[in-house]
């Protein structure tokens, strides 16, 4: 077994920055643009549905129009469920929540997803493969949805948004 470049330590660390980074930007506190200083220059991106983003400006070009936009800027935190580290190989696999701000009523609505990070030293990743059921999201966005607009809370672009995507969703 051949011993790590990164101490446990080290690699704790990078985590705890990626995991309050995308905290910050989820909540308003930070940008998605800290998101992107987490990674090489060179940085594979596999996103489950947007395909293999090469690059900081390739995971860009995804990431502003998706969590800057509805209903990815509805999703406000990522509750850890665990996490754990490969020390040999410099992985970091993460079992986090997408959870969506709170529709009016104080309720929760959240799906899980599997993060997969490679260190390559310095704080940065090289790499990060992000595992999700898509029906699942697809389901608890619609789920929100609904509930906001029981309650009232939709906006006008949330209401155009569903009108689109899911007008069966929106009643006349």
């Amino acid at each position: 077994m051949a011993d790590s470049a990164w101490s446990r330590q080290e690699l704790e660390e990078a985590y705890q920055r990626w995991f309050t980074t995308i905290n910050r930007a989820g909540s308003g506190e930070g940008s998605w643009r800290d998101f992107l200083e987490l990674f090489t220059d060179d940085v594979v991106y596999h996103e489950q549905m947007a395909g293999e983003l090469r690059g900081k400006e390739g995971i860009w070009a995804w990431a502003e129009p998706s969590l800057a936009q509805f209903p990815g800027s509805h999703t406000e935190s990522f509750p850890e469920h665990w996490h754990v580290i490969d020390e040999t190989n410099g992985t970091i696999v993460a079992r986090l929540d997408n959870e969506m701000s709170d529709p009016g009523d104080g309720s929760r609505f959240a799906a899980p997803h599997i993060s997969v990070l490679d260190y390559a030293g310095d704080g940065k990743f090289s790499q990060q493969r992000d595992v999700y059921d898509v029906t699942t999201f697809l389901d608890l966005i619609k789920a929100w949805g609904r509930r906001a607009m029981e309650l009232g809370t939709f906006d006008a672009e949330q209401r155009a948004w569903f009108a689109a995507v899911y007008p069966e969703t929106v009643p006349d």
